[in-house]
């Protein structure tokens, strides 16, 4: 019994050495960085601003996918920019100064207008209670005057509704 409490010590030992012998080597990783990043790479930086900005001369197509020599130039002279230390913003408001808000992907934040964002909402309301009162109507209309007759049929003359009453009662 007692060697086996001595074994199961050393079984509980060896497993808590790996497991910290693990741990050590995980977070040695983690805190590690990886050699392969180096120097920031300039491009990518380059296609990842041209994607927010949108071609002045192309029709809803951004620069970083947009294959004309002008988007070509421009997309240049935005890593002449990133060469020079700008920031992702102050590259962003020289194309606005050059071309206008239109580079831009969305409205600029200053110019948020509640409006189109109403507007639909009250819309939507409205085409709805015109097509439930439309269709309330037409239901209405479409309703019997009276039990037993439908609106817009017929009038039977009472001679011939007595012969049917008649004939009924004789089957």
């Amino acid at each position: 019994m007692d060697r086996m409490k001595a074994e199961i010590g050393k079984y509980k030992a060896k497993m808590s050495l790996g497991m910290l012998i693990a741990l050590v080597t995980l977070s040695w990783f983690a805190a590690t960085p990886i050699r392969a990043q180096g120097p920031r790479n300039i491009d990518d930086e380059v296609n990842r601003i041209a994607k927010g900005l949108y071609c002045p001369v192309c029709p809803n197509t951004p620069l970083d996918v947009c294959g004309t020599q002008a988007c070509i130039d421009w997309r240049a002279d935005i890593k002449t920019m990133v060469q020079q230390g700008k920031t992702e913003q102050e590259i962003r408001d020289t194309f606005v100064a050059r071309f206008g808000p239109q580079v831009l992907g969305a409205p600029p934040a200053e110019g948020f207008n509640w409006l189109a964002y109403i507007l639909p909402i009250v819309g939507i309301l409205l085409g709805t209670a015109v097509a439930w009162f439309t269709v309330h109507a037409w239901l209405v209309r479409r309703t019997p005057a009276t039990a037993g007759q439908s609106f817009g049929a017929p009038e039977i003359p009472k001679e011939y509704a007595d012969r049917i009453k008649q004939d009924l009662n004789e089957l």
